[in-house]
């Protein structure tokens, strides 16, 4: 990985006032450099709490990816790539353009495109960013004494394995035996122009980094969702052992579920879809509801518009999807969702306007067509719901059957009125109706192609897809798996040594 082009954004300057008069005066720079952070650190240990805001803020920071294109805003930009990857996210007009070359699975493949150029600039400027506040608190096998400072390293490595993650998902097909190598590993900030690693080795650090950060935020009370908690570290871990999927794997991941559900609430039915008729007006837009475990509270100081996750999707935010380009519920999934499933009105039936849009999902609370224009409706970066899901999906995987059963029909028992259907699954059927199940429930919130590739399942298009309509794709398939970006393959020499 070549950091040189980079060095400069990526160093969060952070205010010394406090620090010593000399210590401005030694090394006079208009930024903060990581060896002149460590030194102030040591005179103020909460100088090092703006590196770590600085790393949550670059999640939703427009132009983060190294561009300056209108799908370049941090993780909801990427989960919008990957929900039309995987496809059950559908783009529904070209007026604009935006995201086409995703939903024609051009991009993925061409190392010159901006959509694999950026994930990987934005989750790499993360590894950075998360290295250099390591480094500062003594480095990887360090263990602070301070117990800030213990937070602060546990919220880094764990920014660290998030980002390593979404790389292994996006950039790998598959762990397969571990051999494969598919990323640089960059485990200090001054690395530089490193080889690939193999799949064991990125999986063993995400691990390694993860299972640390859970013993370094016990007892760590954070003032905000935007912050990473013991539990925000657990369901990141899940993802990593249920991606690796072994058997141990997959026997930790119902643990570790198990815990995270005794923590939080799955979403109740008046937050999964507005009916304003009931004076029910909960929706997909509050940072404040009980079962959003990570996310963050946006509001007009953080001067988001146009360019966002909701300037994107949301009918009433002045948007693409309200100016012409909708994205819309692959009619194949909407025509699966059974009738007496409350899920299903979450979507504009296709005879009401805005046909098979998410607008009583998602939505600006004042439900005014195009009349949010400085965003202040809240982002989700991960909710309970996704491990009451994954604890029914590793017990099925483990081969238990009537336990992944039991699970299943008392997460959806609130949803859908007839469950009787599940008692004659097993095997591969379960897994795949607890997909199925995932891709309802997680629709348009970036989680169905993690899932679509743990559990190695195909892609189906449906009927209303403007290019591959109708076509299906394996988990395997070239177009779902995007390639090394063009300034990484010429910047680092070493790249395939």
């Amino acid at each position: 990985m070549n950091n040189k082009f980079i060095l400069a954004s990526l160093l969060i300057t952070v205010g010394i006032g406090g620090c010593k008069k000399d210590f401005l005066e030694v090394e006079p720079t208009g930024f903060t450099t990581p060896e002149q952070l460590a030194g102030a650190a040591k005179q103020d240990p909460n100088l090092l709490n703006g590196n770590i805001s600085g790393l949550y803020s670059t999640m939703f920071t427009t132009g983060v990816g190294g561009t300056t294109g209108h799908d370049d805003f941090g993780q909801k930009g990427i989960d919008i790539y990957t929900d039309m990857m995987q496809s059950d996210m559908v783009l529904g007009a070209l007026n604009y353009g935006w995201y086409s070359t995703v939903a024609r699975y051009l991009a993925t493949n061409d190392f010159t495109t901006n959509p694999v150029y950026v994930p990987w600039r934005y989750y790499y400027r993360l590894v950075y960013g998360s290295n250099i506040i390591i480094g500062i608190l003594g480095g990887n096998d360090a263990i602070p004494e301070e117990a800030g400072n213990k937070y602060t390293m546990g919220q880094a490595k764990a920014m660290r394995a998030y980002a390593y993650f979404y790389l292994t998902q996006l950039y790998a097909k598959e762990y397969g035996d571990g051999t494969q190598k598919i990323l640089p590993l960059l485990t200090s900030s001054t690395d530089l122009n490193l080889p690939k690693s193999t799949t064991k080795e990125v999986y063993d650090l995400m691990e390694s980094d993860l299972r640390s950060a859970i013993t370094l935020l016990t007892g760590f009370s954070r003032s905000g969702k935007q912050q990473i908690n013991a539990s925000v570290a657990k369901g990141l871990l899940t993802y990593v052992l249920s991606a690796r999927g072994s058997q141990a794997d997959l026997a930790e991941v119902v643990t570790l579920t198990q815990e995270i559900m005794s923590a939080f609430p799955k979403t109740t039915p008046n937050f999964l879809v507005y009916n304003g008729a009931n004076g029910n007006t909960a929706g997909f837009n509050n940072v404040a509801t009980p079962s959003w475990m990570w996310g963050v509270d946006l509001t007009l100081a953080q001067d988001l518009d146009l360019i966002s996750w909701w300037g994107q999707v949301d009918q009433f935010t002045y948007s693409y999807a309200w100016a012409g380009d909708p994205k819309v519920i692959d009619k194949a999934l909407y025509d699966g969702i059974a009738a007496d499933d409350i899920r299903k009105a979450q979507f504009a039936t296709p005879n009401e306007d805005f046909p098979l849009q998410p607008v009583n999902k998602f939505f600006a609370p004042a439900r005014t067509e195009g009349g949010q224009r400085q965003v202040e409706t809240d982002y989700l970066y991960m909710r309970a719901d996704e491990f009451y899901l994954m604890n029914a999906e590793a017990k099925a995987r483990l081969g238990q059957t009537a336990e992944a059963v039991s699970g299943l029909k008392l997460y959806l028992t609130d949803r859908v009125s007839d469950l009787s259907y599940l008692d004659a699954l097993s095997g591969s059927g379960l897994i795949s109706e607890i997909y199925r199940q995932t891709r309802i429930e997680m629709w348009g919130e970036g989680k169905s192609y993690l899932a679509m590739k743990r559990l190695k399942q195909n892609v189906v298009r449906g009927s209303n897809h403007l290019f591959e309509a109708g076509a299906t794709f394996p988990y395997s398939e070239n177009k779902l798996t995007m390639v090394i970006p063009q300034a990484e393959v010429l910047n680092n020499p070493n790249l395939n040594n």
